[in-house]
C-alpha cells in the first residue's frame, strides 16, 4: 500500500457515503411509489373490511358483519320492490292489469305475503363445549367434532318433515322459505339467502301443531339426528304455538340457474 492511499476503513467508508448520496433520491421515490400502490391495493380489496389476521379468524364477527350488511341489502332490495309494485298498480293498462291481478293472487301462495298461524317452533344446536372438547383431545373415542354439530342435512331433514306434516308456511332463522331456498353448510355456520348464521337454528312452521308434531317423530332423518341428542347432547327442542307471525320473503324472485326447456314435440306415428 502506497504512502498516500488511504486505510480501508477509511476508503470503504467513502464509498458507502458515495453509493448513499448517489442512489437515496431515485431509491426514496421508488420506495415511496411502490408503499403507494401497496396502500391503494389494499384498501381496494379489503372494500372497508379488516385484511387483519385477528379479524378473520374472528369468524363470530365475520358471520355478524356479513349478516347486517346482507340485511341491508335486502332492506333496500324490498323498498325497490314495494316502489316498483306500487307503478305497475298505476299503470293504465288493460294488459298490465290483468297480469299485476295474477300476481297479487300468487303472492300468498308463493310465499310473497306476510302471513299468521298457529303451529310450532324447533329449535337446532350444536353439543356443549365439553362434548366438543373431548371430541377433539381423544381422537379415539369414536365420534368426530364434525358429528357433534348442526349440518345442512340435519335442518332439512326438520324442513322436509314439517312440509311433509302440512305445514302451509316456514321460516329459518326468522327468513320466509319458498321454493327457491337452499341450505348450504359452510364450515360451522349455514348460509341462507345468501346470509349466514351461526347456531342455534329456529325452523318455524305455520299448520296443525299434531299433524306437524307426528311427521317429526315418525322421520328417519330426525330420528338419526336424535340418536346424537341422546348421546352428545346435540339440541333439540319443540315448542307449540297458538300465532306465530311471518313475514313475506323480499328477495330476489328471478331464476339465476334455470331456463325454460324447449317447447314438447308430437312423437312421430
Amino acid at each position: 500500500m502506497g504512502p498516500d492511499r488511504e486505510p480501508m476503513g477509511g476508503s470503504w467508508r467513502e464509498l458507502l457515503r458515495f453509493r448513499v448520496r448517489g442512489r437515496w433520491r431515485p431509491v426514496a421515490v421508488s420506495m415511496f411509489v411502490v408503499a403507494g400502490l401497496l396502500f391503494v391495493t389494499t384498501s381496494i380489496n379489503s372494500k372497508g373490511l379488516d385484511l387483519r389476521a385477528a379479524s378473520v379468524t374472528d369468524l363470530d364477527h365475520v358471520v355478524r358483519a356479513e349478516r347486517e350488511h346482507v340485511n341491508d341489502l335486502q332492506s333496500q332490495v324490498s323498498g325497490l320492490n314495494t316502489q316498483i309494485s306500487g307503478l305497475s298498480h298505476q299503470v293504465n293498462d288493460s294488459q298490465v292489469t290483468e297480469l299485476q291481478h295474477q300476481v297479487d293472487l300468487l303472492r300468498g301462495p308463493s310465499g310473497f305475503s306476510p302471513v299468521t298461524g298457529p303451529g310450532l317452533t324447533v329449535v337446532l344446536d350444536d353439543a356443549p363445549k365439553s362434548e366438543l372438547d373431548e371430541a377433539r383431545n381423544n381422537p379415539d373415542s369414536g365420534v368426530t367434532q364434525d358429528e357433534l354439530v348442526v349440518h345442512q342435512q340435519d335442518i332439512q331433514a326438520v324442513v322436509n318433515a314439517l312440509w311433509s306434516g302440512g305445514a302451509e308456511a316456514m321460516t329459518i332463522q326468522g327468513q320466509r322459505v319458498i321454493s327457491t331456498t337452499g341450505i348450504k353448510c359452510v364450515g360451522n355456520t349455514v348460509i341462507l339467502h345468501g346470509v349466514p348464521y351461526s347456531p342455534p337454528y329456529r325452523i318455524s312452521a305455520i299448520g296443525d301443531a299434531s299433524d306437524l308434531q307426528a311427521s317429526l317423530d315418525n322421520s328417519d332423518y330426525v330420528n338419526a339426528y336424535l340418536t346424537f341428542v341422546d348421546a352428545y347432547q346435540l339440541g333439540y327442542k319443540v315448542t307449540e304455538s297458538s300465532s306465530l307471525d311471518m313475514p313475506g320473503y323480499t328477495g330476489a324472485a328471478t331464476l339465476k340457474y334455470a331456463r325454460p326447456g324447449p317447447e314438447p314435440t308430437d312423437a312421430p306415428r
